[in-house]
């Protein structure tokens, strides 16, 4: 199967990126009434599905696992643009938007993509092979990223509530960029082929590497193509977090309207920023390319933490209030139990689709408590 093309110039997934910062730039200064907020979220998810277009054309052009480092660090810098934003709007539930709008984020994407992702991959009666040593690596990088930032201020006594001293962050900060950047060098030079989609035989056994066009032997687009694939991909982005940013108030009035936490607002928020990976990653699956939704889920999980909170850690020079970063109880039993089965599910270098019906499982658990703590 070839990789999707953009050519001609009234393609949808031309024109609609284009559209919808139009939007965006229309409706930023005055986004009120049903009509006006249902185009906006039209445009949303018109620029999440140009996101996951333009997004396989540059990982098909670049290759494995390049492709997949971009998109995840690419919607990590939205998602943290959109939750400085966020917090600089005051109040005393904007000290935990961060941790919230992370942990949801790490949950969706070691239950909800790596679920998905198995569920379809494996359908009914196979088995999904994939490179246990890489992925390994890349969970292993995600539980330190978490424990560090996530887990260890609830137990730290130099500052209260879950916050960290300013040398504690300044340490987060500087170590999660250290970890990010040394497996970024793992996979894309060091131990690249262990981040490559693999073939297997009919009982799931490895057998070789995929073909280094990367999408059955498709030929990659030019170079043209790429380059505007690039640029209408940073468009369809920028639109996403934007139109989120401005459906952000009504989902925070729906939630505070509905009784809910606060935190629900950082989950929603973190399944719309999310989308475009999570469409990337089924795709992926439906071709055999376990490895590279792994690649997505694992990269998009690592990403959000080792580059948000040291972007946070800079941002809070100039922000007033606490940054509570330490998880509750609830958060925390959800992260060991997800830490488990990602492990568990990823021993073997291979796995069925009860594996990613668990997965989704444990993320409905995470829906529901955070519903209703």
């Amino acid at each position: 199967m070839s990789a999707p093309m953009v050519r001609g110039p009234l393609q949808w997934t031309l024109v609609v990126p284009i559209a919808a910062l139009v939007l965006l730039s229309s409706t930023w200064s005055y986004h009120e009434g049903p009509i006006l907020l249902t185009l906006i979220a039209l445009g949303l998810v018109g620029a999440v599905l140009a996101a996951v277009h333009h997004a396989e054309v540059i990982a098909h052009k670049v290759g494995e696992p390049f492709g997949s480092l971009i998109l995840a660090v690419a919607v990590t810098v939205i998602e943290v643009g959109l939750i400085i934003m966020l917090m600089t709007s005051g109040g005393d539930a904007t000290a935990t938007y961060a941790r919230d709008t992370v942990f949801a984020a790490v949950m969706i994407t070691v239950n909800g993509i790596v679920g998905l992702s198995l569920l379809v991959g494996a359908g009914k009666d196979r088995v999904v092979s994939f490179n246990a040593s890489g992925t390994a690596s890349a969970l292993s990088t995600v539980i330190a990223l978490a424990g560090i930032c996530l887990v260890l201020p609830s137990f730290t006594t130099s500052a209260q509530g879950g916050e960290y001293t300013t040398f504690q962050l300044g340490f987060a900060a500087v170590a999660s960029l250290a970890l990010y950047g040394a497996f970024v060098v793992t996979q894309t030079v060091r131990h690249r082929d262990y981040f490559l989609p693999v073939t297997a035989d009919r009982y799931g056994r490895i057998t070789g590497l995929l073909d280094a066009d990367g999408d059955d032997h498709a030929d990659p687009p030019p170079a043209r193509e790429a380059w505007l694939s690039l640029g209408l991909l940073l468009c369809a982005l920028v639109s996403v977090v934007g139109l989120a940013k401005l459906l952000s108030p009504t989902i925070e009035h729906g939630v505070t309207s509905l009784g809910l936490p606060y935190g629900v607002v950082g989950v929603v928020i973190a399944m719309m920023v999310l989308a475009p990976e999570t469409i990337s990653a089924v795709r992926n699956a439906k071709r055999d390319r376990m490895q590279t939704s792994f690649n997505l889920a694992y990269g998009s999980a690592m990403a959000s933490i080792g580059l948000t909170i040291p972007t946070i850690a800079v941002a809070m020079i100039w922000i007033d209030g606490p940054l509570t970063l330490g998880l509750a109880p609830t958060q925390m039993v959800l992260l060991l139990l997800s830490v488990v089965l990602a492990i568990l599910s990823i021993s073997q270098g291979q796995a069925k689709s009860l594996q990613g019906r668990v997965h989704l499982v444990l993320l409905a658990a995470f829906l529901v408590v955070s519903v209703q703590p």
